[in-house]
């Protein structure tokens, strides 16, 4: 075995010389091996961090957009050579295979792309001759430091959803990825550095609880974004504001695929099995609900199991179609709702634990499962299992589907299939879930739309990326202004007049 290596914070665009009080392990969940040693940041440690964001802060919100942007097509550049790279990291710490680890690394760039066109995005307006010789016009300004706290299940692409609109709009970052797989966010940030962006501007902490409250309570950073469970999002979102802070707190996820008798089949029971059991299901997007809207129930699952029987689990690295999970921990407590599952009386169709994995070593796998016959009420189906557990729940109608849907705690992903176009139109309307797709099952939207749902998905009011990230990480100003001729005076006590 070899010795694990130590994985440390980027402070300044150098890597911590510092010796940290506390440590967590880093493992390979294709292997169960430890492969590195993280250290764990003080809420002393955070201190310094945020205080040198903030003195180098200023400068680079006052430089100029040209110069800002000339940095962000560098950094779009170096990220695209170095995108196999990072997803080899992720491979190595997350689990999931390398081509979906790539892909999560593009899916990032695509909002690097977007924000290397902020010279227009902030442009504001301008309207000349409001009252007689005063026009007003608006600004928009960077808010000063800003915090980024990350998930583990996607440790590249959640990190560019805000830092490269953070950094363009003239801020400081300070991110804290996952101390589950931390690697590929330093390997990013570090990026940063040699597209030219001042020391100070893009800084990693490592951490855990200790270093999240040090950033919710810091009274230098301004703002908080955050992706992860709904129970976490609501005390980051509740603590952030008690101290001032705007937020943006994505929480979790129960992702419901609406299937009417009229859609194609064969297209459904693919977009199951890919929505549901790519990234193990440790996607906040994965579809872990799918209703069946009778007569197709048996005939879609029969489609769904024969899909599942060719996909193979394994070692990330060996072309498998799917990883393990994160951690043993995790990998034991989604195994556990398959027991769970069958005592509320759900009918287990695959069973993941019988199925074979291609790896070397002691693994967190747990191969695709598949439920019928759940309902509401069962854990199987309230909960947010973020594992390759896909559940099927027969309705009567399309009526019925649609107050199943609306009627969950969860609003963040949601898809129907069918061929009926009003039927489509009908669901988009009056679903009440944040991003709909149509006969697509993971309707992540591009970078220039936004990312967020609606109800326990979603605390505060400004989704990821897209227009809606670019105010989120500014400030607008309206500016009243009179140039008074030189041939002008005297004087007046009134009441400006609008005439």
């Amino acid at each position: 075995m070899s010795t694990p290596t130590r994985i440390t914070h980027l402070v300044d665009g150098r890597p911590w010389s510092g010796t940290a009080e506390r440590t967590s392990p880093v493992f390979n969940p294709a292997t169960g091996e430890q492969t590195g040693t993280l250290d764990l940041a003080s809420a002393s440690l955070v201190d310094e961090v945020v205080t040198s964001a903030a003195a180098a802060w200023e400068s680079w919100a006052d430089a100029s957009l040209a110069r800002r942007t000339q940095v962000l097509f560098a950094f779009r550049e170096l990220l695209n050579a170095r995108k196999d790279e990072i997803g080899a990291l992720i491979t190595a710490e997350h689990g999931k295979v390398l081509s979906d680890a790539v892909g999560e690394v593009t899916r990032g760039l695509e909002v690097a792309e977007f924000a290397c066109g902020i010279p227009h995005l902030l442009k504001g307006g301008f309207t000349e001759n409001a009252s007689t010789s005063v026009d007003v016009y608006s600004i928009r300004q960077p808010v000063g430091v800003v915090a980024v706290i990350s998930p583990f299940n996607f440790p590249a692409m959640v990190p560019l959803w805000f830092i490269p609109i953070a950094i363009a709009c003239g801020n400081a970052v300070v991110l804290k990825p996952s101390e589950k797989d931390p690697s590929a966010a330093v390997a990013i940030a570090a990026l940063w550095k040699e597209a030219g962006l001042p020391d100070g501007i893009m800084q990693v902490v490592q951490g855990d609880k200790e270093a999240v409250d040090a950033l919710l309570t810091h009274p230098d950073v301004k703002s908080v974004s955050f992706v992860g469970s709904t129970p976490i999002a609501r005390y980051v979102y509740e603590t952030g504001t008690a101290h001032g802070k705007r937020v943006q707190a994505l929480g979790g996820a129960k992702n419901h695929m609406l299937v009417l008798p009229d859609a194609d089949l064969d297209l459904a029971a693919d977009a199951a099995v890919n929505a549901g059991f790519g990234s193990a299901g440790e996607r906040c997007m994965a579809i872990s609900a799918l209703v069946a809207v009778e007569p197709i129930a048996d005939e879609l699952i029969g489609k769904i199991k024969d899909r599942m029987g060719k996909l193979v689990t394994g070692d990330g690295t060996r072309g498998c179609d799917m990883g393990p999970l994160v951690t043993k921990q995790h990998r034991d407590k989604v195994a556990s709702y398959l027991d769970s599952g069958v005592a509320d009386g759900a009918t287990l169709v695959v069973d993941g634990r019988e199925g074979d994995v291609d790896s070397d070593g002691e693994g967190y796998f747990l191969a695709p499962t598949l439920f019928d016959n759940v309902r509401p009420g069962m854990s199987v189906y309230d909960d947010e299992i973020f594992g390759p557990v896909l559940s099927v729940v027969r309705v009567g109608s399309y009526d019925e589907g649609l107050e199943l849907i609306n009627a969950n705690p969860y609003g963040n992903g949601t898809a129907i299939f069918t061929n009926d176009g009003g039927a489509a139109r009908k669901f988009q309307r009056n679903v009440e879930v944040g991003m709909v797709g149509v006969n697509v099952p993971i309707p992540v939207p591009v970078s220039y739309y936004s990312f967020g749902g609606w109800k326990n998905s979603l605390f505060g009011d400004t989704h990821a990326h897209g227009i809606e990230g670019v105010h989120f990480f500014t400030r607008g100003k309206v500016v009243t202004s009179r140039w008074l001729d030189p041939s002008h005076g005297g004087l007046n006590l009134g009441f400006p007049q609008n005439d």
